[in-house]
């Protein structure tokens, strides 16, 4: 094999844990693609760890020990949750999103593989730290922005469905009430699902008085699982006492005015 010059081995050990963020990979995997001793490589990281922290591209974690390596972790700084949070209020901040029923139109950017990319790696980013073993969220506008959360923990997502499929096997089925207007709502898992005393991590896009939440928690206690986490995209400020009383959101929505068409919207960080 040719041998690749230091930019070219930057260039690709870059990628790799970009690619990969939170899986370890060791030096001598390294070793065995470049053909070149462990102190090269050691080199490469560290320029690479000065690169990503100098352009706040997140972090280069090194572990030691036999079972150690080097991993991605794609954290984003306060100031950069900020930034975005800001940005994305802006974004949504518009009349036109506005729908008869006084809910906002926000599909284009759950959907949107960069937008939600984003979401989720803000939203891991306020667990750093935490024993997460599944991301858990409930069908279906949570699935992209909790798909991009467990990539970005490098933890299998879960989700929570109102109807079981003929492939699910033995499904566990739990009535909960919607907060916010009190209805009786069905969700359900399959048993084989989560393993029991896991932690888990509960990602929503919306949040209002906090109902689908409470039932994600009453159903972990069916797994003998426990809910480590509660994190969505959007709060609403009313009501004031919600259902569950700890959890972190990216924006609050204050108000919303369907006559005028006006609402206020902020980012959580201040």
């Amino acid at each position: 094999m040719k041998k690749v010059q230091k930019n070219g081995r930057i260039g690709i050990i870059s990628s790799i844990l970009t690619d990969n963020p939170n899986q370890i990979f060791t030096l001598t995997h390294f070793c065995d693609v470049f053909e070149c001793a462990k102190s090269t490589i050691s080199e490469d990281i560290d320029t690479i760890k000065e690169l990503f922290q100098n352009y706040g591209l997140g972090t280069i974690e090194t572990v030691s020990g036999a079972a150690g390596g080097v991993f991605y972790n794609p954290l984003m700084s306060h100031d950069q949750i900020k930034t975005f949070t800001e940005e994305l209020c802006n974004i949504i901040d518009q009349p036109e999103r506005m729908i008869p029923s006084g809910y906002i139109y926000t599909n284009d950017l759950l959907y949107s593989p960069q937008i939600s990319k984003k979401i989720g790696t803000a939203l891991a980013s306020l667990f750093h730290g935490q024993e997460i073993d599944y991301v858990v969220t409930v069908e279906t506008k949570g699935i992209p922005i909790a798909l991009m959360t467990a990539r970005a923990l490098n933890k299998p997502m879960v989700v929570v469905r109102n109807q079981s499929k003929l492939t699910d096997g033995t499904v566990i089925y739990m009535n909960y009430i919607t907060g916010s207007n009190n209805r009786i709502k069905t969700m359900c898992l399959p048993t084989r699902a989560i393993k029991k005393d896991s932690k888990v991590l509960f990602i929503d896009d919306f949040m209002k008085a906090g109902g689908t939440a409470k039932g994600i928690l009453d159903l972990m206690k069916e797994f003998q699982a426990e809910v480590v986490g509660v994190g969505v995209l959007m709060a609403t400020k009313e009501p004031e006492n919600k259902l569950i009383d700890d959890f972190k959101t990216l924006v609050w929505l204050d108000t919303v005015d369907v006559t005028n068409k006006k609402l206020h919207i902020c980012s959580a960080f201040e």
